[in-house]
């Protein structure tokens, strides 16, 4: 926890407790649906948690901003956004339903009215959004096909609308073959010191 606090000062009492909780809650869930790796579970804060806030790092999603999480998994890096951005609508969208039923306990136990999960594929989904997330899921390439035409077409935050994604290892292939026309690569060490993310990086697509 105190992890959070080194990057994240501001975050309020409430904030804090729902963190807090929700390492507890993953741990319990994980030994029934495995939906971290088990030699990470221990690690949570760092190389999940932490990890997904690196997107809070790089944009202060405005009030009312709407959010796609396209494979949210385990519910990275939607859940942890949501607890940051409460005031923010994020629908979680995974084509395995079990892995939404972790997300849907999570979200009932921490009240999170924010979040809304989806069992279906990202190119299926009817609605529009400022932003769509993405946490290694697929290649870039591939995000950028599944997410076509799901954005709002009017910006309302500082950062227009577009894809953002969590990539790690060498990616320069990856943003080569997408060929959009602005596309930013953003070292997670330039907001977190520690090693885990010496080799990880944010992509951002505008759309």
């Amino acid at each position: 926890m105190d992890i959070l606090l080194k990057y994240f000062p501001e975050i309020t009492t409430e904030q804090m407790e729902r963190f807090s909780v929700l390492g507890k809650l993953y741990a319990e869930w994980n030994e029934k649906i495995n939906v971290i790796s088990r030699k990470d579970i221990e690690n949570l804060y760092e190389r999940h948690i932490l990890h997904s806030l690196a997107i809070a790092k790089f944009v202060n999603f405005k009030n009312a901003t709407k959010v796609m999480d396209l494979g949210t998994g385990g519910g990275f890096p939607g859940v942890p956004l949501a607890i940051m951005f409460p005031e923010c609508r994020f629908h979680l969208v995974d084509s395995i339903g079990k892995k939404l039923k972790v997300i849907d306990a999570v979200k009932d136990e921490l009240q999170l009215k924010n979040i809304f999960t989806f069992h279906s594929r990202a190119e299926q989904m009817e609605f529009k959004y400022d932003f769509v997330v993405s946490r290694a899921v697929a290649p870039l390439v591939e995000l950028l096909a599944w997410s076509k035409n799901k954005y709002l077409p009017k910006d309302q935050n500082a950062l227009h609308n577009g894809l953002i994604c969590l990539k790690g290892g060498t990616i320069d292939e990856e943003i080569a073959a997408a060929t959009a026309r602005n596309i930013q690569k953003k070292p997670l060490s330039d907001f977190y010191t520690e090693d885990f993310f010496k080799d990880k990086y944010l992509v951002y697509v505008e759309q």
